[in-house]
């Protein structure tokens, strides 16, 4: 709370400062005062910069953006040059969070893995270790292929729900879909059904308060997440949750790529077909899903609600694979989701099969994809053909020269926007969830992503991936290294903001 407010206080300091140099007619003495104080105020951000460690370009280029753009370039990097390193934003979230995922792992019995082959067991030993959640050998899971098939399925079941319904959005809308799921939870929660709904203040911006007011008049608790009027001077506006969970009765869970709008439908004339993949989740890896909601609930609502848990009973028959719910984000370990791209990547043997809408990879995983090229593995990548941003799409577009120099296939999704968020190793192993391949997903937004070993599961994504290829160009190097200099000066500008995309 003291670094915040010094922060800034340097910022009003800076701002006085240019104020009184450029725009008042004081005398030289009371200008060269605040000159001073200007360099004074720098001097002590770029030795606090120097302390930080990061990587020396890294270092080198905020120093850069502070010196040559005088105000704009501090708060540039008071609000995103530093975003990654302020854990402490929610520290007391990360150590309760912990303390409860603890004591949920001490009462849960390891799983029996033997089952899994060489390379599968080598990721499950790091997954094992690097999360607080655990590998559950008694679930199913299910692929939902697009918003009409996830979102009929996804209503079914809200309809069928008896005790309870919790969920989380990022980007929930009123309009017809949106509407349409609303009757259904207050229609819910007039008879009795618990109705618990988050959703983030910024995805969110487009659900109307009346809509709102109509839940809560209907009994539904309902709260935003790291509301934007109290988040501007600590910073926590620009830490998002990405999260999309539903859990019924504790007996299915929903998470993957789809908000909940028109759009996903594919009912925008702007955007077009939208291609997408959730998830449902059936047996122990619902509790781990609903662990997830109930902390971000605790941390939203202020309600103690986990204490009064019930222990977990409800474990399917028989098992499809090794399932493991992972969640990231500042209430986590830092990069955790990097980590476990990282090591899937790294286990593959024969092949590695990427979807990203915004592919913006850190060093280590592009270092990953180069070697496993190199090694002479299949390594693919799929992007959408056009993107929904600039600096994504050409952010994205830099990166093909040197994967397809190397030998990684680049696909161009050009049906529709291509949004599912997918890695496929060896045919065996793979993650589906709501984290994308770059710095926001990796440093920034709250997520949660599946990840399964032996699963039957990924016989479905293999199959839709395929599927996924015969609606894409595949790039040719040739081709691409031809491109004109207005795309080679676009991708390059984009390149420059890869550390905050």
């Amino acid at each position: 709370m003291r670094r915040r407010r010094m922060e800034f206080v340097f910022l009003f300091i800076l701002i006085a400062a240019v104020y009184m140099i450029l725009f008042t007619h004081v005398s030289f003495n009371v200008k060269l005062f605040f000159i001073g104080l200007y360099i004074f105020v720098m001097v002590v951000t770029m030795f606090s910069l120097m302390l930080e460690n990061r990587f020396a370009h890294e270092t080198l280029l905020w120093m850069y953006v502070l010196l040559f753009f005088p105000v704009f370039g501090y708060v540039f990097y008071l609000f995103s040059g530093q975003l990654y390193l302020k854990g402490y934003l929610f520290r007391s979230k990360r150590k309760r969070d912990r303390e409860e995922w603890k004591s949920l792992v001490t009462h849960v019995s390891p799983p029996d893995l033997s089952f899994l082959n060489n390379h599968q067991q080598s990721f499950a030993a790091f997954a094992k270790n690097a999360s607080e959640t655990t590998i559950s050998t008694s679930s199913q899971t299910e692929v939902l292929k697009n918003g009409n098939e996830t979102f009929t399925e996804i209503i079914k079941q809200l309809k069928k729900a008896e005790k309870f319904i919790h969920i989380e959005y990022y980007i929930f809308r009123s309009d017809r879909l949106g509407t349409e799921i609303i009757d259904i939870l207050i229609e819910k929660a007039k008879v009795g059904v618990e109705v618990l709904f988050i959703f983030d203040a910024a995805g969110s911006l487009s659900l109307s308060n009346n809509e709102v007011k109509r839940m809560k008049n209907a009994g539904i608790k309902a709260y935003p997440f790291s509301p934007l009027k109290h988040g501007f001077f600590n910073q926590k506006f620009n830490f998002r949750n990405h999260r999309k969970i539903i859990i019924i009765d504790g007996e299915i869970g929903f998470v993957g790529g789809l908000n909940v709008g028109e759009e996903y439908l594919g009912r925008n004339k702007n955007i077009g077909f939208w291609r997408d993949t959730h998830m449902v989740l059936k047996g122990e890896a619902v509790y781990m899903l609903h662990t997830v909601f109930l902390l971000d609930w605790e941390y939203v609502s202020g309600e103690d609600v986990l204490q009064e848990r019930p222990a977990f009973k409800n474990k399917v028959e028989h098992g499809d694979g090794a399932v493991q719910v992972v969640a990231s984000g500042p209430d986590t370990q830092q990069g955790i989701m990097s980590d476990f791209y990282y090591s899937l990547i790294t286990s593959a043997t024969e092949s590695i099969w990427i979807a990203s809408p915004y592919f913006v990879p850190n060093q280590a995983i592009k270092a990953a994809i180069k070697h496993a090229a190199i090694k002479g593995l299949q390594v693919r990548l799929m992007v959408p053909a056009v993107n929904d941003g600039f600096l994504t799409q050409y952010g994205s577009r830099s990166y093909f020269g040197e994967l397809l120099q190397f030998g990684v296939e680049v696909y161009s999704y050009k049906k529709g926007f291509l949004h599912q968020k997918l890695i496929i190793v060896d045919g065996d192993m793979a993650s589906i969830g709501t984290a994308n391949m770059d710095m926001r997903s990796f440093h920034l937004n709250f997520e949660v992503n599946v990840f399964l070993m032996g699963s039957g599961t990924i016989d479905d994504l293999v199959t839709h991936y395929k599927e996924d290829m015969k609606d894409s160009d595949k790039l040719d190097s040739i081709r691409y290294n031809d491109r004109g200099f207005l795309e080679r000066s676009k991708e390059s500008f984009a390149r420059l903001f890869s550390n905050v995309l």
